[in-house]
């Protein structure tokens, strides 16, 4: 894979020296907090090193400070860093500004928020890219595995699947042909065929093209079989990640509680519209664990946000108990809302950046109805403690967390509302292995206390092999398999299917 042969000169940094170097960096929060203590890392070209540790340990925080962009309020109380012989933290906002745009790139761990809504995808690129011509933009898009057709090129980011986001910001970054390339958790929420062409990109672009290459990383084994440094910045001993369980529950009896018919949706695109999803058929049953799977761009987000009343379809139904809803969310009822509630890939569409993390909890418990005014402040404490969050994030605000934290607080948000049936899209692909556990352990106890459906859109096979009832797979927006996910797991029925499954555990 070298769609750009000669666009990275040799020896950017000399090979001998570091690019990177960061000696007991601590950092600390406004208010006093310690969001990184006595971080050290050394990056050299030519050479893939990762960051490790469980959510919250620091490793955004110390990625940024390599960047020059501290979290707003942050500041460093000791130790250095310094990118390329100068010290970034000291350096002023021309300099910065200059270093970011020639020699380094940060890709951050929501790609969405930082692709411009209005402009498309050859635009996002030519805005930034050394070389704007046609061939060097499809040269990028090959690069990082998106189609190279005008159609493509012509798109919005709001059309684009998580994980397309996530490679065009990747392909954003390597448009300025940096010498450093900064990259928080760069696979999250991609199928784990692309998880790997992206791991080998990484690994490319470093060997071939020298770059000094640092990212952030939960997945223990693509960080064992692609990085030649590992810096782990777990703060005691942990516990090591529970091994997967399988769902042994009985299925409730009885019809489902939601149901989509037939279901096709478009995108409009320059005044044409383009279809994403074929007749779709789905049917989730009260207290089951419904999981959506399918390779990156297969249509599984556009789905859920059809079903929630987010993407208007262009025909088929979605039935509550029985009680066709609307296509769009502003025609449902409060009740009907409430009972159908998203926990999107990207938490930062759902935390208002001026509102607190409690604030924003408490909103739907008083929305809802399911809560008392006065009762509303212990029921935020009793809903963050469930999702693994102390009691003080109530007072934090979401640039204040990380994105594993701020995930947390999303599916808190949604559980505020007290939902009959939840739509989790990617919600563990940035959350460490004993955390993202503990979460799912969170969602089955529900499921079994109070009949809450869940729908689990993940990457992760391993995770939907022992936490789903019944599967349903996607492929090119046609729903090419469904039913019991033992079964489909053990005897596959379509190619693409077994193609998924290919070297993931199965259950027993």
């Amino acid at each position: 894979m070298n769609h750009m042969p000669h666009w990275y000169p040799e020896g950017q940094v000399p090979s001998s020296e570091a690019a990177v170097s960061v000696t007991d960096l601590t950092v600390a929060a406004q208010d006093g907090r310690l969001l990184l203590e006595g971080g050290s890392l050394e990056v050299r070209p030519g050479r893939v090193t990762a960051l490790t540790g469980p959510s919250g340990c620091g490793k955004t925080t110390l990625l940024r400070a390599v960047a020059g962009v501290l979290p707003p309020g942050a500041r460093r109380t000791a130790g250095g860093v310094e990118v390329l012989g100068q010290d970034v933290l000291s350096l002023g906002s021309a300099e910065l500004r200059a270093l970011r745009r020639h020699r380094l790139a940060y890709l951050g761990q929501d790609p969405g928020s930082g692709l411009n809504p209005r402009m498309k995808i050859r635009r996002l690129l030519g805005e930034v890219a050394v070389d704007r011509s046609p061939e060097a933009v499809r040269a990028l898009l090959a690069e990082v595995q998106l189609p190279t057709d005008n159609g493509f090129v012509g798109r919005r980011s709001k059309e684009l699947s998580g994980g397309q986001q996530r490679r065009v910001a990747l392909a954003r970054a390597l448009a300025r042909h940096p010498a450093v390339l900064l990259l928080d958790e760069p696979t999250a929420g991609l199928d784990p065929a692309l998880r790997d062409e992206i791991a080998e990109l990484l690994r490319h672009l470093a060997v071939d093209h020298q770059l000094a290459v640092a990212l952030s990383c939960h997945d223990a084994d693509l960080v064992a079989r692609f990085a030649d440094d590992v810096v782990d910045l777990t703060r005691g001993a942990t516990a090591p990640p529970p091994a997967p369980r399988t769902v042994h529950r009985r299925l409730p009896e009885g019809g489902p509680t939601l149901e989509v018919s037939g279901l096709h949706a478009d995108f409009v695109q320059r005044g044409r519209r383009v279809p994403v999803l074929h007749d779709v058929d789905l049917a989730v049953v009260a207290g089951s664990s419904t999981g959506i799977v399918g390779a990156s761009g297969s249509g599984k987000t556009t789905l859920v946000r059809a079903i929630v009343g987010l993407h208007r379809p262009s025909g088929g139904t979605v039935t509550l108990d029985g009680v066709r809803l609307t296509p769009s969310a502003h025609g449902r009822t409060r009740e009907q809302r409430r009972r159908v509630q998203l926990v999107p890939q990207d938490p930062l569409g759902t935390l208002n950046p001026s509102r607190t993390v409690g604030a924003a909890i408490g909103r739907p418990l008083r929305l809802h109805r399911r809560a008392d005014r006065e009762q509303v402040p212990a029921r935020v404490l009793e809903l963050l403690e469930h999702v693994g969050l102390p009691a003080n994030f109530a007072d934090r605000y979401p640039h204040e967390l990380s994105g594993g934290q701020r995930q947390r607080a999303s599916i808190a948000r949604a559980l505020a509302a007290d939902p009959d049936v939840l739509v989790c899209d990617e919600v563990t692909s940035a959350l460490d292995a004993p955390t993202a556990g503990a979460i799912v352990d969170l969602l089955e106890g529900l499921q079994d206390s109070r009949g809450l459906a869940l729908v689990l859109i993940s990457h992760d096979l391993r995770l939907v092999a022992s936490r789903t009832d019944s599967l349903l797979v996607l492929s090119a927006g046609r729903a090419v398999e469904s039913g019991p996910t033992q079964q489909i797991f053990t005897s596959p029925a379509h190619a693409v299917t077994a193609s998924l499954m290919a070297g993931t555990v199965q259950p027993t």
